[in-house]
């Protein structure tokens, strides 16, 4: 007999993801009913984001409908918001358990063994710096391409990062219980498999380095796809870019956040990289592998960046071989070292800076979608979305095809037949 109805919601990143579906695996097997349904659940779960402001706003956002559509749920909230607003989260209506990073996998147990209260059960954890071990996800519910956490914290403390503080020191998952995840999820009918982590280059467990995870996992009998999440630009080994080939379970894709195009403010981010090196790690990528599709993140409207330094950021990205990247409007962190940081940037300046870089972007990717016009290409399909099924090449490129069938986790050939700056047609071969 069940025990009660638990449904469980992400917000952020892969790594959340991860969480999440090893979260619903650990309560399906303790006896909980997993239900996707959030107004008919006796508790929702929220993992929760905090990586810029809106991703605070969000979450009380949520909280807030999650009680309007139902008024008796029980909520927790688990994640980074909750390891640094607890006390905030504790003021929000039907908020029931608080659990900060170190203790969410802890979950069950703390909802089982807290005591019924009016005021909100918070589980904080001092973060430990020790290679971990965590329960393994049956099945990622909600992914094809399933998320495998392999690490976690970061040591960086970049000038504009709250995360070192959400997710506290770096530390490795234990080499064995990632090789165990692994094949769990291939066996349950997984073909692609996503590293992830917060800074998952820096991986180090005894002898066992981020290569060493790489090409075991290549070598997984059953796994069709490895694809790595994002890397920071100075930690990508020569040896995983060896192991990339035609044969190669790895996949030719990389997402290496720059975060600016320019030294002064690389050095105000704190980041630990000059734009040189970046640019011969992206040379060290394209010499292998000259068809490898390479995002990367941009931060704009950093306190002190003027709009020359804007000029050639925009000026590198249009250089760089890059296939898109991502753009975040600067968000002031609480805990961050840059809000003491003078000099800030105007939002209509952050605004129009935004514009500028997200449409470099588009038509930098129409530019790498076009150099895959009329080939075939095998398609990993995910979802029927507007009358389309969608799915992903093996080097990242967005695909939709017509067809009458479920086509859900297969792999097929596709022929590309046209494109755009988000995606290609293709037809079913």
């Amino acid at each position: 007999m069940f025990k009660s109805k638990v449904s469980f919601l992400n917000q952020g990143c892969r790594l959340n993801a991860s969480e999440t579906a090893t979260l619903e695996s650990v309560f399906a097997n303790g006896g909980y009913n997993v239900v996707n349904d959030t107004s008919s659940s006796d508790i929702c779960v929220v993992n929760t984001c905090t990586v810029t402001e809106n991703s605070d706003k969000d979450t009380r956002r949520l909280v807030n409908r999650l009680v309007r559509e139902n008024p008796e749920v029980k909520i927790a909230l688990i994640g980074c918001l909750s390891q640094v607003k607890k006390e905030a989260l504790a003021e929000l209506p039907n908020v029931q358990w608080i659990v900060g990073n170190q203790g969410k996998m802890d979950l069950l147990s703390v909802i089982e063994s807290g005591e019924s209260s009016d005021d909100a059960s918070v589980h904080m954890p001092k973060f430990s710096t020790e290679v971990f071990t965590q329960p393994t996800a049956d099945q990622d519910r909600h992914h094809c391409r399933a998320n495998l956490k392999i690490q976690d914290g970061c040591d960086n403390f970049c000038s504009f990062c709250i995360i070192p503080f959400a997710r506290g020191p770096a530390r490795s998952r234990s080499f064995t219980d990632i090789m165990t995840e692994a094949r769990t999820l291939v066996a349950s009918g997984h073909q692609e498999l996503v590293l992830t982590g917060v800074n998952i280059g820096t991986y180090e467990d005894e002898a066992y380095r981020f290569a060493d995870v790489v090409e075991e996992l290549n070598s997984i009998s059953g796994l069709k796809r490895l694809r790595i999440s994002s890397i920071e630009p100075t930690t990508i080994p020569d040896r995983v870019l060896n192991l990339i080939g035609p044969d190669s379970v790895l996949t030719p894709y990389f997402h290496i956040p720059i975060q600016s195009g320019t030294d002064a403010v690389l050095s105000a981010m704190r980041r630990r990289y000059s734009i040189q090196e970046f640019v011969d790690g992206l040379q060290a990528i394209t010499d292998r592998l000259p068809l490898a599709c390479i995002g990367t993140d941009i931060i704009t409207g950093f306190p002190g960046e003027t709009d020359e330094q804007h000029a050639e950021t925009m000026a590198l990205m249009s250089q760089l071989p890059l296939a898109y990247f991502h753009v975040f409007s600067y968000s002031e962190r609480s805990l961050a070292h840059s809000r003491k940081f003078g000099n800030k940037v105007a939002p209509t300046v952050i605004k129009r800076r935004s514009e500028d870089l997200r449409l470099l972007s588009a038509t930098k990717r129409f530019t790498y979608h076009s150099k895959y016009l009329n080939q075939e290409a095998d398609v990993l399909f995910e979802q029927s979305k507007k009358g389309h099924w969608v799915g992903l090449t093996r080097n990242f490129i967005k695909v939709k095809v017509k067809s009458g069938r479920d086509l859900t986790n297969q792999i097929l050939p596709v022929k590309l037949v046209a494109c755009n700056s988000e995606d290609m047609d293709g037809l079913l071969l």
